[in-house]
Parts: C-alpha cells; structure tokens; sequence
C-alpha cells in the first residue's frame, strides 16, 4: 500500500514556543524526526507547518514540507489539509501521523504503527506500552488505553481515558500518541464534529471509536520522550549527542 508519513509541526507551542526550531546536536529537531521517519522506511515523508522559517529548515535538510493554515485544532486536521496538498491523485492509502516533537523516537517504533493495518478490518493504528512505575498509574496525563487483548499481542481499543483503568488485577497500557490511518478513516475522522467523550476527556480518538470506527494498538517496549520542556529538551540533547 502507498504510504507517506507526515510530521505535523506548529511553532505556537504554549510550554515551549518555537521548539521545532530547537538546537539538537547542531540540527532543528523537526529536521531529527524527520531523519527518524526516513529512516523507518515506510515511505515518502513530509512536514506540515504553519511557519515559514519551520519550512525553509526542512526543506534545506532536504525534505518536503508543506504549508497549511495556522487555526488547525489538531495535528489531523493539519495532515490532512497537507495530504490534500501533496497527493491530489489520491495515490496514498495509509497516512501515518509522526507528532513533530518527538527526536528520540526509534524507526521501528515508527514501523510499529503500520502492523494493525495487516488486518482490513483497522480503521486506525496506534502504539502502546505496558505500565512499569506505579506513578504513571494515576498520572491523568498518561493516557490509557482499555482494550481488549488479539492473539496477536495487540489490543483492540475500547475506550482511551486519563483515569486509572480498568480496574483490578492485570495490566494497564500507555497510550503513545502516533497514528496510522486508512485515508478513508483519516477524510472521515476530520469531517466529524467533537464527540462528547472527546471534549469531556480532551482525547480526540475517542470521536473515532463513537463513530464506530475501528482502532487497534500495537504494543512496543518503551516510551519515546516527547520534547514539551525545556528539561525534556536537555534530555533529548543529551541523548543525541553522540550520534
């Protein structure tokens, strides 16, 4: 299936503006998960933006980027205005959606999230990670995913919440925010108005799973460090230092 990855990149950041044009080991980060996304293999990749100077930094690294509208309400939103922009022939089936600020994330991880769409059956993949430290448990912004479990080591989403859930013995999943999407559920998803569910848990996948749409997780090992400080970026530095 024809696959493009898109990197959706905004610069309004509220905890940390500008950070796609943050300095990593001499580079953007945008242009570091750029380099990740290539490096999964999946196929073609390109940078969303509203910002001009976020575009010529990619573009001199040499990759694609296109320009959108600056009052998008989400990163779907922004993928698929960008989408329509570079494949008006409609070639693309599966859109896979790389948040821009993640420059520590592994190319497999990435691979990871095109597994569930084996099955015809996915609307929308996603990635998941079992939960080790008992903080994470009740931490309302760790997303959780409640699922039901597929022989194939996957979950079946039901329901994705901040609560600690489900209750009692077993284990409880991490929801990794990176998406794979049919290009149909991608054109369906952003026609559809906020879901009650959503706004009430400021989720925006839960509009997919009340209208019924279809999404898998695929389970992978750890967490990519999502940059959204300034101590996440010094980590991130640090980490990419020596490569």
């Amino acid at each position: 299936m024809s696959t493009i990855v898109l990197i959706p990149a905004r610069m309004a950041s509220t905890r940390l503006p500008g950070k796609p044009l943050a300095d990593i080991a001499g580079r953007p980060m945008i242009v570091h998960v750029a380099d990740r996304a290539r490096q999964s293999g999946l196929g073609r990749v390109a940078v969303a933006t509203d910002t001009r100077e976020v575009a010529d930094a990619v573009r001199l690294a040499g990759y694609e980027a296109v320009m959108t509208r600056d009052d998008h309400q989400s990163g779907s939103d922004r993928i698929h205005e960008a989408l329509q922009a570079l494949d008006p022939q409609r070639a693309v089936e599966i859109v896979v959606n790389v948040q821009g600020d993640l420059p520590t994330i592994e190319p497999q991880t990435i691979r990871a999230v095109f597994r569930p769409l084996e099955d015809p059956a996915v609307d929308i993949a996603t990635l998941g990670v079992e939960i080790v430290r008992d903080d994470e448990r009740a931490n309302p912004n760790v997303v959780k995913i409640v699922g039901s479990p597929l022989p194939s080591g996957r979950l079946r989403a039901l329901y994705f919440t901040r609560a600690t859930a489900p209750w009692g013995e077993g284990p409880l999943y991490h929801h990794i925010g990176l998406y794979a999407y049919r290009r149909a559920a991608l054109e369906r998803f952003v026609s559809l108005p906020p879901s009650p569910l959503e706004r009430r848990e400021k989720l925006e996948q839960l509009r997919a799973l009340e209208a019924g749409m279809r999404i898998d997780a695929d389970i992978v090992l750890s967490v990519p460090l999502g940059v959204d400080t300034l101590e996440d970026l010094e980590r991130a530095r640090h980490m990419l230092a020596n490569r």
